[in-house]
């Protein structure tokens, strides 16, 4: 009962920040999908790391490490890396040109760059975007339906219906500046919980050193590269990191990530949100592949129980039940902070993208955001498989489809619509096939598809060129 109450007190606390939000509404699509671009830079940061960590960091990485052992850290150091890369590049000209194009969605933007007009682009664009975010959205709901379901042994679709019930209570209340004002909120509640885990899993341990040398019993679960790469030992190691560098890179391809810098006060501001943004998610991060590794040694027996359920798991045996509130609320927290920014961007790729006629009433906007929670609590509760599979299918689909479009704006490129159109076909299929052939164990199937959307817009350049000469002879 503790535990309940410690939990319920923490998502109200969530809830409440989130309406306190519509005192400072201006009740405009531009004040509902981007905070009218007043977000200050630390609101950015942590509220990105909120929603680029979510469910996934909790409950698919916890599984994942706790399955792969130390080899997975190359993930985490690919994927921030590559992140990091992309925000020298893309970041700051896209907050740059949502201004100028006046566009409150992310496919609107992309679709408006630098005077274009292309309309065939934003409406696939937002199809594109409602399908692998709705995918996404019921992968956090199944994240928290797994932890209550655990914790509380309720069934797997309370949790799911709880967490729907809450992101639309407070995207109802204040759109994106409620879900930023909770995501930040809910930083600081997940990076807690996690903190709270590893020192407590380390002491009741008898240290660093008595836990090291307990994972050192378990066979192969210290070596430093993965067993499944497509190449043997380092060679495996460095292109299973080269993999998740695109995978960190995607994150230019992510709609719900990048509006949050699309809402940012000034372009200028970039190296605050990086210092904020890459600081809080290398400590969380780093704690979440140390308690993935420590819950092997609580949790012995690998078949016993569904690896993505390691954290709640080993709360229980740990934890007194205020604290293992808290952890439960971290866990929750973290699939709240994407679930909303998903279903918001979805919620703009309606109202904002695929209608002839841009809805500009409050009410429209909210019943939009209720109709797409609809749709996301039903997919969650169909749902059958792992949350870091889903997650990874929706953030390489987005990804292939987007990024290699969004870095070539970037620098400069002027791609023709049916150019465009082509590069995100193309990346998707690539994407996707590569998952269906089985390889994206080995590499992360977004590096073939960013790769492969970026060599169509080389072959429309080398197509160009051929073309010109031709015509000036003639």
């Amino acid at each position: 009962m503790i535990t309940l109450f410690s939990f319920l007190g923490f998502l109200l606390a969530f809830v409440l920040i989130g309406v306190a939000s519509v005192m400072f509404s201006r009740h405009s699509r531009q004040d509902y999908y981007l905070a009218s671009h007043s977000v200050a830079p630390w609101l950015v940061a942590l509220s990105a790391v909120a929603t680029n960590n979510s469910g996934y960091m909790f409950i698919g990485v916890m599984g994942y490490t706790y399955e792969t052992g130390l080899a997975s850290v190359w993930l985490m150091i690919g994927w921030i890396f590559g992140d990091f890369l992309a925000s020298l590049f893309v970041h700051r000209r896209l907050r740059i040109s949502t201004e100028a194009s006046g566009e409150a969605s992310y496919a609107g933007v992309i679709s408006h760059w630098a005077g274009f007009r292309y309309k065939a682009l934003q409406r696939f664009a937002s199809v594109i975007s409602l399908a692998f975010l709705l995918a996404y959205a019921s992968a956090q709901l199944v994240a928290g339906g797994k932890a209550l379901h655990v914790l509380f042994h309720w069934p797997l679709w309370g949790g799911a219906v709880m967490g729907a019930v809450l992101v639309m209570a407070y995207c109802f209340a204040g759109g994106i500046r409620a879900s930023i004002w909770t995501d930040a909120a809910q930083s600081f509640v997940m990076v807690t919980a996690m903190g709270l885990m590893l020192v407590v899993s380390v002491v009741s341990l008898g240290g660093i050193d008595a836990a090291v040398g307990k994972m050192a019993q378990i066979d192969g679960f210290l070596d430093l590269f993965p067993h499944n790469a497509m190449l043997p030992g380092l060679s495996g190691g460095l292109l299973f990191a080269t993999g998740w560098l695109f995978a960190g890179f995607s994150i230019i391809g992510q709609p719900h990530v990048m509006v949050r810098f699309m809402a940012m006060q000034d372009p200028g501001d970039m190296v605050r949100v990086r210092c904020w943004y890459y600081g809080w998610w290398i400590v969380f991060y780093a704690m979440t592949t140390g308690v993935g590794m420590l819950a092997r040694i609580y949790l012995s027996d690998p078949g016993s129980f569904d690896p993505e359920l390691a954290l709640p798991t080993m709360a229980l045996q740990l934890l007194p039940p205020v604290l293992v509130g808290l952890v439960l609320a971290g866990i929750f927290a973290a699939t709240m902070s994407t679930a909303d920014s998903l279903i918001l961007s979805c919620s703009a790729s309606i109202t904002h993208d695929l209608l002839p006629h841009r809805i500009e009433r409050p009410w429209l906007l909210k019943g939009a955001t209720a109709l797409i929670t609809f749709l996301a609590l039903g997919w969650a509760l169909a749902n059958s498989q792992s949350v870091f599979n889903l997650v990874i299918m929706a953030w390489s689909g987005l990804a292939s489809a987007f990024a290699p479009l969004l870095l070539v704006l970037a620098f400069g490129g002027r791609p023709s619509q049916t150019t465009t159109l082509i590069m995100i076909t193309v990346g998707i299929l690539t994407a996707l096939g590569w998952r269906w052939l089985g390889w994206q164990e080995a590499v992360y199937e977004g590096m073939p598809g960013i790769l492969a959307g970026l060599a169509v817009y080389g072959a429309s350049l080398a197509a160009r060129a051929r073309v010109a000469p031709a015509e000036e002879s003639a």
